[in-house]
């Protein structure tokens, strides 16, 4: 992680509309910022993420918060391209927004 830097970006405000980026703490809040712009981020919104994160961190927040915002062409992109995590097998039903809520216990 980028040690100087304690906040996102101003120009990431419109992707973490819920939080003024200025409250925002690049590691307390990670799993909210590491998710807002997997589900909504461009390339280059993309690319400050990997620079700010390490690619393994980014992937673990991933695989183990699941956030069910995404949706299933965006889950797709991220799941088996850009983080190549398809091998895991994430549960599209924890993630895709459309999907009804998975409520079995992982296993």
């Amino acid at each position: 992680m980028n040690s100087k830097q304690q906040h996102p970006p101003k120009y990431l405000q419109g992707i973490l509309w819920s939080c003024d980026v200025n409250k925002l703490d690049i590691e307390q809040n990670k799993t909210y910022i590491i998710h807002q712009l997997l589900a909504y981020g461009n390339i280059s919104q993309w690319r400050w993420l990997f620079d700010t994160y390490p690619a393994d961190r980014i992937q673990n927040v991933f695989l183990t918060k699941p956030y069910k915002d995404y949706r299933a062409p965006r889950f797709n992109l991220i799941a088996n391209y850009l983080l190549d995590v398809g091998n895991y097998n994430p549960n599209p039903a924890r993630y895709v927004k459309n999907i009804p809520r998975d409520i079995r216990p992982r296993t």
